[in-house]
């Protein structure tokens, strides 16, 4: 193949501004693609790495980005059928040959690799990436742009998961805590599948988008503790005539006072998912689980079999993207974190790269 310009954003160092770096991408193996960058979405994990607060499996420098669309524009022996598709690039990329792939639970794949994290990411031009689980897109993609679709990466195929293993079904109540980047797609999710919603969140605003966006009831917690939290919940579950029992609880929050909220409101027969992620402990009764006979799951990622679904709820609008995201220059990529640091952006932020 001939060699490829490329430009990324490196991190060099935890709390230190990224900075743009030229590399040359001259040769990949049979199993591996190029995909020219056409956008790459700026999430909670990129800037716990940069925060120092979560190390990366790679080390530094080294370029992160996780929510990554874009073109193929290379391809190795392999793959050469998919030169000049347009793809998602799975925040999650399995091995498909271990155990866990075998048996179902690729997301988790011991042998997984994770661009921005054990190899360099989106935040770039270019990127080198295994060929096997890409999602391959349609040539046209309607009223979107690709550099819009690279949230599905992460943001929105994560929550989708979640549902799936909560074995959420209509008529269901479901209580997501958290209408953040995740937690709003959670919300749409399962109100797609029938479920009642209730959101919970400490930002009026995005109690107000996420009542837009699906969930039929929201409750600001600004101030409340969790018995206030629980009372309120359980209030508007008897005013409204709602199931009492087998709730589905989404915490998508990564907050320890969200984590602490999600496991009191498990009630008889409810399950609880853990999508947040913090670093942070928390004391807790585990024998309440027991009590209530209760299903407790975590969820780490997607696997790439559930991308076409959520892809297809993008494109026919049944799940709203467009209204949820902003762009910039790939070259502001400091000036956005700083924003996201200090809980500037209402909307998830995709970087583009610039026009050489």
């Amino acid at each position: 193949m001939p060699s490829i310009e490329a430009w990324g954003m490196f991190f060099i160092k935890p709390d230190q501004p990224l900075e743009r770096r030229s590399f040359v991408i001259e040769d990949i193996s049979d199993g591996d693609v190029v995909v020219k960058v056409a956008g790459c979405g700026v999430c909670h994990t990129d800037l716990g790495f940069i925060s120092g607060a979560v190390g990366t499996k790679h080390d530094l420098p080294l370029i992160l980005g996780h929510e990554i669309s874009g073109t193929v524009v290379a391809a190795g022996e392999n793959y050469q059928n998919i030169l000049g598709k347009q793809v998602i690039i799975p925040a999650v990329l399995p091995c498909g040959e271990c155990e866990l792939c075998k048996a179902g639970r690729d997301n988790i794949c011991q042998h997984q690799l994770m661009p921005g994290n054990d190899f360099h990411g989106g935040f770039a031009s270019h990127i080198v990436v295994p060929a096997r689980f890409l999602c391959e897109l349609d040539d046209d993609l309607g009223r979107f742009k690709l550099h819009e679709l690279s949230v599905i990466a992460d943001a929105i195929t994560t929550p989708y998961q979640s549902m799936i293993r909560s074995g959420l079904k209509e008529g269901d109540l479901a209580i997501v805590i958290g209408t953040g980047g995740v937690g709003l797609y959670m919300a749409q999710h399962v109100h797609n599948a029938g479920a009642t919603v209730i959101a919970l969140d400490i930002d009026e605003a995005k109690i107000k988008a996420v009542r837009q966006q699906g969930a039929d009831y929201g409750i600001c917690t600004a101030g409340m503790d969790v018995r206030e939290i629980k009372k309120a919940v359980r209030s508007l579950v008897k005013e409204n005539n709602l199931p009492k029992y087998q709730w589905k609880i989404f915490e998508t929050s990564g907050s320890t006072a969200g984590q602490y909220v999600a496991f009191a409101l498990l009630t008889f027969a409810s399950t609880l998912g853990i999508i947040g992620f913090t670093m942070n402990k928390l004391e807790l009764r585990l024998s309440n689980v027991m009590a209530f006979d209760a299903d407790l799951f975590g969820n780490w990622g997607c696997s790439p079999k559930y991308y076409p679904p959520v892809v297809k709820g993008v494109l026919d609008g049944s799940i709203n993207l467009q209204d949820n995201i902003v762009e910039y220059p790939l070259s502001r990529l400091n000036e956005v974190i700083k924003l996201a640091n200090a809980h500037k952006l209402s909307r998830r932020a995709i970087m583009i790269p610039d026009q050489e």
